[in-house]
């Protein structure tokens, strides 16, 4: 659902740009409903209805928020979007954590509820504080309306968004095939407890959260394809690792080593896609890679979970450091702007 929401919601979020404070409120809002659907869930299809309105929600959350960052920051564009991520971050550490403790007191049902009513409450402070965050953009871009569909046109001609596009697809695949069956590898082959579990990925996170903006920056400074291309085989590397060592010291060396890079290279892709087609049309470009993205990656848990279920971990292992490698290799016969020509262009 997420992927399927963000083509039209990115060509939607770039005509109402003016009311994205409020599109931002109706997204956290949503994502209050979508949880107490879930939380208070008496049959199937409601859970589903629930589930779908939080994707909805949280994709369409990013286009805007995303859109915006680009644009006040352009010149420090992959410091900003690795910024974007940290807070989804330090959530996406701090939760299994908690989540782990609160499930020793509560039922899940009742710990949804609570999930609920945060976002609920934070609607309207998001309201408030993002109120004007579109219409300074809108201003700079009024009688841009016409030229929409062109310029949408021209973006999805671009070989280049197409090839940066395919390549997010394919480290999104890697990713979530990962990011799937990491969790019944630690409990089912190594045996680690709930909470232990939680600890180890609330590690990759932690180092995610801290190494994702210096790559970002690093980005800025010496181009997108000087840090993607060896963080991607750099990552390749600590996946075949993992095969090889089934230590549990060893893999809590290697997830930390992992989390150096692993959530970085999708804001950085991100960026550079942003490069090329500058302000008018940012969230279709943004809607139209995460769509991308989201349709490729949806095949990869099957394929996962097929390599798991019928062979090992280390399959799954095999596939994921296959994805990187082809991505990395995607990218290095993708001629991106280079960081020099557009700094230079700032300075004059």
């Amino acid at each position: 659902v997420s992927g399927i929401v963000t083509l039209p919601g990115g060509v939607l979020a770039d005509i109402f740009r003016r009311h994205w404070g409020l599109i931002l409120a109706l997204c956290m809002g949503f994502f209050g409903v979508g949880w107490l659907l879930v939380g208070q869930a008496p049959i199937f299809p409601v859970l589903l209805i629930g589930v779908s309105v939080v994707a909805t929600a949280a994709s369409m959350w990013h286009l805007p928020a995303l859109a915006s960052l680009s644009h006040h920051y352009s010149h420090r564009r992959g410091t900003a979007l690795s910024f974007h991520g940290i807070g989804g971050n330090i959530g996406d550490a701090v939760s299994p954590v908690v989540t782990g403790f609160l499930l020793g007191y509560l039922a899940w049902k009742d710990i949804l509820s609570i999930y609920a009513v945060v976002p609920m409450a934070l609607a309207f402070l998001v309201f408030w504080a993002f109120r004007d965050i579109g219409k300074d953009l809108h201003e700079e871009n009024t009688g841009n309306d016409t030229g929409q569909l062109a310029q949408t046109r021209k973006i999805l001609r671009n070989p280049l968004i197409w090839m940066i596009t395919i390549i997010g697809g394919i480290r999104g695949m890697a990713f979530v095939a990962l990011v799937t069956f990491l969790p019944s590898y630690l409990s089912n082959d190594l045996e680690l407890s709930d909470l232990m579990r939680g600890v180890y990925f609330g590690l990759l996170v932690a180092v995610g959260i801290f190494f994702t903006p210096i790559m970002g920056y690093l980005s800025d400074r010496f181009g997108r394809r000087e840090i993607l291309i060896p963080g991607m085989i750099f990552l390749s590397v600590v996946v075949m690792l993992m095969s090889v060592f089934q230590d549990r010291n060893v893999l809590l060396l290697l997830i930390c080593l992992l989390g150096t890079f692993f959530y970085s290279d999708q804001p950085i892709l991100t960026a550079a896609a942003l490069d090329i087609v500058g302000e008018g049309v940012a969230t279709t470009t943004l809607g139209s890679l995460s769509f991308a993205k989201f349709v490729l990656s949806a095949s990869s848990p099957l394929v996962a979970g097929f390599l798991y279920e019928n062979y090992s971990m280390d399959y799954v292992f095999y596939y994921v450091a296959a994805l990187m490698i082809f991505a990395a290799l995607l990218l290095s016969f993708t001629p991106l702007k280079s960081s020099s020509s557009h700094e230079g262009h700032h300075h004059h």
